[in-house]
């Protein structure tokens, strides 16, 4: 940078000549001398400022010397791209770790609520209930979005594409439709080789259910009221409710172990859980299309349709400080949105020195590793058939992101 005493050295320097010399004539060019330099420092300047702005437009990252742990709790839904995350982040950072478990939604809510986790993840957006338990403010910052698909296990049937409705979906859940031949399935049906296999197949139709508080199970249910006013009437929503029929399994994990396993039987798991295991005969479990809200097609749950379901709803999401408890993109208007899907958050306290453990530069990072989740963490999810966060739900999240504090003071300043 050009220095302000050299500058002004070259000035007193040039006055001097002048008055020596008595050559007036030179003021014109000593000026302009004056303006380049002067010109020169902007330009010097100028720059240094502009990359200094950049620098602050993302949370500062860990440092080698930074050792750290963080725990977080919940959805099993949102498993598999929480642990990509935890690889991937920690082979960037070393000295960073997180520690995950996927014990549900419900269970992940209670651990968060009573600051026992940095973090939960959850399928189920804070009901008024928990809200009242929560820590103040607390943050819903959207980390993904993923699809629910109904698999079965029917030995007639060994491919994708049993067409469902969400009322005939509803009734079989509800115990209202016992058998696979029952003619309010078989009717759906357009490929004659199911229909036929659905015909001949006289055996009762087993039901398989989160036996945990489960954010998928919110999200499934929610959609199930949507859909059937019987069911809203007598079962209704939530992380839990009152299974008229049917086995239990834990997490999603667990309902996808029961289907694969159990012989006519149906469940319900997130896209990956279906893609990930195989039945007893060695091909991927199979899972249903579903009948859109239009009533124009049966679609299968992509990574594509999955993110049509949710466009209709971006713009009027609310703030992370705000109330979520009726977001839903269930049951979405449009021919290519696929009607089982729900956005997965990551709950977090926005005053962080309530957490045990938690010191300032702890704080910062974890900021950091948040802010990755949202942003450059979002380019694993659709290998994982995940939906990647639009860039509108990025910005709601790093607003959100950037309300977190320590002791009162803000960690990171967004925009």
């Amino acid at each position: 940078m050009v220095s302000y005493d050299i500058i002004m050295y070259s000035y007193l320097h040039d006055l001097y000549r002048l008055s020596v010399n008595k050559q007036v004539s030179h003021i014109c060019l000593m000026t302009k001398k004056i303006l380049l330099g002067l010109t020169l420092m902007l330009v010097l300047i100028v720059p240094t400022t502009a990359l200094s702005a950049h620098a602050d437009s993302t949370p500062a990252a860990p440092g080698d010397s930074d050792k750290y742990k963080f725990n977080g709790a919940g959805s099993t839904f949102a498993y598999p791209i929480i642990d990509k995350w935890r690889v991937e982040y920690t082979k960037q950072y070393p000295g960073i770790s997180l520690n995950y478990q996927a014990i549900g939604s419900g269970a992940g809510i209670k651990l968060y609520t009573t600051k026992k986790v940095d973090f939960a993840g959850t399928d189920a957006p804070l009901q008024s209930s928990d809200i009242a338990k929560a820590p103040k403010g607390t943050l819903h910052i959207p980390e993904s979005m993923g699809a629910i698909v109904v698999v079965y296990n029917l030995q007639g049937v060994q491919q994708n594409g049993l067409k469902l409705t969400g009322d005939v979906i509803a009734k079989i859940f509800s115990g209202e439709i016992i058998y696979w031949h029952d003619n309010a399935i078989v009717k759906l049906q357009t490929d004659p080789n199911i229909a036929k296999a659905l015909k001949a197949d006289r055996n009762k139709i087993i039901t398989v259910h989160r036996s945990d508080g489960s954010g998928t199970t919110f999200a499934f249910t929610s959609y199930l009221s949507q859909v059937s006013t019987d069911w809203n009437g007598k079962i209704g929503k939530g992380t839990s409710v009152p299974w008229p029929t049917g086995m239990g399994g834990s997490g999603n994990a667990g309902v996808a172990a029961i289907v694969k396993k159990v012989p006519e039987s149906i469940g319900y798991v997130e896209l990956a859980y279906a893609k990930t295991n195989k039945l007893a005969s060695g091909i991927p479990m199979t899972y249903a299309y579903i009948q859109n809200h239009d009533k124009t097609a049966f679609l299968d749950a992509t990574v594509s349709t999955t993110a049509a379901a949710a466009s209709g709803v971006i713009s009027s999401l609310p703030t992370a400080d705000g109330i979520w408890s009726n977001v839903s993109i269930n049951d979405a208007p449009g021919p290519n949105a696929y009607p089982i899907a729900t956005f997965t958050y990551l709950l977090v306290n926005p005053n962080l020195e309530q957490l045990k453990g938690m010191d300032a530069q702890k704080a910062h990072d974890f900021v950091h590793m948040l802010y990755w989740f949202v942003t450059d963490g979002q380019k694993y999810a659709e290998k994982l058939l995940y939906v990647p966060l639009p860039s509108a739900v990025q910005e709601l999240d790093k607003k959100g992101i950037s309300e977190i504090k320590y002791n009162g003071q803000q960690i990171w300043s967004y925009p």
